[in-house]
């Protein structure tokens, strides 16, 4: 996929946004410079400025779907042994109270239980990504929560459920990993070749995802290759999925970035929908 930017992106506030999947990686992405620190620097002027961000983070789990409802979320530094410079980051973006209320009834109205809270910020799964895309964090954001014991028709649900936001410009953002083993990560090797059998997966998840096989998507621990290897727990693919769901159905996702790190970390980023980087 060429990352050259489409001129036609940057248009602001447009009237309808994508849905994306993103893959964010460790929390250093937010510093070290590398193919997927790069493309998140540029992904959101090639996208625009949405009117908002709906955001489910693989680090944010609640048995009831639960909303961020504060005007003023704190960044949350949820992860430890990490370079001092990565605590010091404050994202000062605001939430959006009226756009969580409107979650919550959505999701309330479809017989999801739901609820709203003002207290939680921002995970690293937010923040760090949404820094690099949008650095003056002036656009507003909430999150949704997920649960992992729904598995994944629920998150599709919600997805689809939670579609129609993006009409009114909400950027449907799903954030994780599309390879995620940290059992199996060489830490001393941001870039090295990713092993056969996280190879095997990603590539099978690409040929899913673009041919628009979301039944095999849904039931990748059973048909994708060493699935419970690639996502010994799932709460980093759901994400994935409540992107999936968000799409449109003659949307077909596109992969527009592609990178390894830390030897076994697939950083691939999916969109559905919106403008593309040129090809």
């Amino acid at each position: 996929m060429n990352e050259a930017e489409n001129p036609a992106a940057t248009a602001t506030s447009p009237r309808s946004m994508p849905s994306v999947f993103i893959s964010h990686g460790a929390p250093t992405l937010a510093v070290e410079d590398g193919p997927a620190h790069r493309f998140l620097c540029g992904y959101g002027k090639r996208l625009g400025r949405p009117a908002a961000v709906l955001l489910v983070s693989a680090h944010f789990e609640a048995p009831v779907a639960t909303v961020c409802a504060g005007e003023h979320p704190a960044t949350i530094h949820d992860f430890s042994g990490f370079p001092q410079s990565l605590y010091d980051i404050e994202y000062p973006a605001p939430g959006d109270p009226p756009l969580a209320g409107r979650v919550a009834a959505m999701l309330s109205a479809a017989g999801i239980a739901a609820r709203e809270s003002t207290g939680r910020g921002f995970d690293h799964g937010a923040w760090v990504p949404l820094r690099l895309m949008y650095p003056s964090a002036d656009v507003p954001l909430v999150q949704l929560s997920l649960d992992p014991a729904q598995g994944t028709d629920y998150h599709f649900r919600l997805g689809r459920l939670l579609r129609p936001l993006r009409e009114d410009g909400v950027m449907i953002v799903g954030s994780g990993g599309a390879v995620h083993n940290l059992g199996q990560l060489d830490w001393g090797s941001p870039a090295g070749e990713p092993p056969g059998w996280a190879r095997d997966f990603n590539d099978w998840l690409l040929d899913a995802v673009e041919n628009g096989r979301t039944d095999d998507v849904l039931a990748y621990r059973q048909r994708a290759p060493r699935a419970v290897r690639n996502h010994p727990t799932e709460e980093h693919f759901l994400p994935l999925i409540f992107a999936l769901g968000a799409a449109g159905d003659d949307e077909r996702g596109v992969r527009v970035h592609a990178s390894w790190t830390f030897g076994a970390l697939s950083m691939d980023n999916y969109q559905f929908g919106g403008p593309l980087p040129q090809t």
